[in-house]
Order: C-alpha cells, then structure tokens, then sequence
C-alpha cells in the first residue's frame, strides 16, 4: 500500500511539471456521445531583468548560447508565450487521446504562433504519437520558475515521436532520433533511438533509472575522396527524490552520454567529429541537485543547481575543433519563492546565475531576475 502512494506521488509530481508550477484544475469537463473530455491549460506572464548580457529566449526564460562580455547591461521584457492549451479526450472503450500546445513559437518573428507539444493516443500498455521521451524523469526536478531550468536535468527534456509500452514501472520504446551533428559531413539518422526505463519508489525514496541507444552517422561519400562512417551512441541517467519531512525535499539526477549529447540536457557538446575516416564519439556528463522547502500556505522556497561538461580532449589533440571554439562546461543556478494566494494561481520571483566556458578556459557568465504569475484552469 505505502509503494502505491509513493508511486502515486511520483505520476502526481510529474503532472504538476509537465502543466506548469500548478496543479491541473480541469474546469471545463464535458461529454459527447461515447467520449468524455476535459479542456485544460493555463495563462502565464514571465517578466524579466538581465543585469548583463539579454540572455531572455521567447518566454524570457535563460540561454546559455545568448551569454557574453558586454558593456551593454540591464536588458527588461515581459512574454505570455509560455502559455498552454490542451484536450484530453477518453472513449468508452478505454482509447485516450491528448493534443497540447503553447504560444512559444519557435524564434522571436514566430511569437504567439501555436507549437504542438503533445498528440497521441493511448491504449492499455501502448502509446503512440508525440509526447516526453521515455528517456526522461521529473522525479529529480527542483521547482524552477526558469522555462529552460537547470542544465543537466534528467534525460531529453522535449517532446519527441514514439511507440511505447509500459507495464507498471518499466518501459521501453522506439523513438524519432535526436542527433548533436558532426562537423564536415552529412548526419544521417537510419535507425530509431532505443530507450528503456525504470521508475519507481522505495521506502521515502522515488526514483527513475534509464538508458538509450541511437546511431551515430558521418556520410559526405558522394563528395571526392569523400567517405562515411557510423557509430553506436549511448546515454544513461539516474534520478531521484528523498522527502525528508513533510517541509523538505532534496532531488537530484545524474547523466552520462557518449555520442548522444542531444540526450544531456544543455550540454552544448557534440555526437562526434571525424579523425581521418574514423568516425570518434565525444561523451560528456551531467547533474543536477536541489532542494525545496515548503512553508506553508501555498509558499515555498526553491533552490536548484545543474551542470553539463563535454569531454572535448580528444577531438581538440586530433585537430578536429579549436579549443577556444567549443563549449566545454555549462552551469546554472536558481533561487526562488513561489506562492499561492488563491486557488490555481502560483506567483514567484527568482534569482539566477548562468554560466558558460570554453575548452580554453574562457568563461562568461549573466546575472538574471524573473518574475512569474501563472493561472490555471
């Protein structure tokens, strides 16, 4: 019985982060003939302030690629694109159905244009369509007002095609491949990512453990003295939760990739690079730790750390990349408090701190405020 509430905590924790930083009212419920349905989503500004560098994406969340040394400092904007929209419709003989989307975009002329997040369908054991990776966990994820959170964050942290089965705590899948590209060639995907996955809890632990696998593939044969070759890829991660009191929590998770770093979240790597006509994979590690401390009355206050460093040593001995050129280590951290003054209302405001560096040494790093009001319905 303990396990089934625990299990029942994690599926409730990871609801709580794929909506938002509030739980899911479902207000607007209905039915038609053989289908019931329910209309959720939420309303959301982000507002905010980059002392340095305006390192802001679309929903004013950190970037670490937009960080650099500038004179030009203190940098203002407020966005509502983070907010979300979707249908979850089940028919009597057990099919669900989910479409979701945002208002994100996909670059700043694009704002306010309607991004698909979520559509498959489900039945029994079996998911098909596009939603979160299999190879991916919230069991380790600190409450975050940042859209983008902490680097090093468990496994594929987008929405990707798939076909999954699930019984009880494992699952397994055959998903669209995510590659980091090879410089001087074509990147060819020509098989599908393999991924399984454990999530579960023992004791006032929650945890999830998961691995994947994909091919690597360099291909300029057409070209004169051109060639190809191809590459096994892996990555595997390990997250977890331990609720220390009814006030505290500390969660973390830890990745390693090798050939795979579309799979370590913010990486900022590479699946490999050519030495001659060997095709060389780079690995590279990542983690992420945090705590959250509850205060009562809907207020909390969040602390959170991540990291990722691409392993560049070879690939710059081999000639393949310059040193000063390649990011070789990302890291961020956050400080919020969040509260509820009303039910399904959340309003935060956060502190944090990026940082990126070369494989030179070269490091540059932004200051950064945000302040966030989030309705749900």
């Amino acid at each position: 019985m303990q396990n089934n509430k625990l299990r029942m905590a994690i599926r409730a924790t990871a609801a709580v982060t794929v909506l938002g930083l509030a739980s899911q009212a479902q207000a607007f419920s209905f039915s038609a003939g053989d289908v019931d349905a329910s209309l959720y989503g939420y309303a959301r500004l982000n507002a905010s302030y980059d002392m340095n560098a305006d390192i802001s994406d679309i929903t004013r969340s950190g970037t670490f690629s937009a960080i650099e040394d500038t004179d030009e400092e203190g940098h203002f904007g407020a966005s509502a694109a983070q907010s979300r929209l979707g249908l979850t419709t089940v028919h009597k003989s057990g099919v669900k159905i989910n479409v979701e989307g945002d208002f994100y975009g996909s670059t700043a002329d694009s704002r306010g244009n309607f991004r698909l997040r979520h559509a498959y369908g489900q039945y029994g054991n079996w998911l098909a369509g596009q939603t979160w990776s299999n190879y991916n966990s919230f069991v380790g994820n600190t409450s975050i007002l940042d859209f983008n959170a902490a680097a090093g964050t468990a496994g594929y942290q987008l929405r990707t095609a798939q076909l999954r089965y699930t019984s009880g705590p494992f699952s397994v899948s055959v998903e669209d491949p995510k590659s980091a590209g090879i410089e001087d060639g074509d990147n060819r995907n020509s098989m599908p990512a393999f991924t399984a996955r454990l999530e579960d809890s023992a004791g006032g632990m929650s945890y999830s453990v998961a691995a994947l696998a994909k091919q690597v593939t360099h291909d300029n044969s057409d070209a004169v003295g051109g060639d190809d070759d191809s590459a096994i890829g892996f990555a595997v991660f390990g997250a977890a939760k331990m609720q220390l009191s009814d006030m505290i929590s500390i969660q973390g998770a830890v990745n390693y990739t090798d050939g795979a770093h579309s799979y370590l979240y913010f990486s900022g790597g590479q699946d490999g690079y050519m030495n001659g006509n060997d095709l060389e994979t780079i690995s590279g590690f990542g983690a992420s730790i945090g705590t959250g401390i509850s205060l009562g009355g809907g207020r909390s206050i969040n602390l959170g750390y991540g990291m990722t460093k691409a392993d560049w040593d070879d690939a710059v001995d081999d000639g393949a990349v310059a040193s000063a050129d390649v990011t070789e280590t990302n890291q961020n951290v956050f400080l919020n408090y969040q509260w509820t003054p009303v039910a399904n209302t959340m309003m935060g405001i956060e502190y944090a701190y990026w940082e990126t560096e070369n494989h030179a040494g070269t490091s540059s790093d932004a200051n950064r405020l945000m302040f966030a009001a989030q309705y749900n319905f």
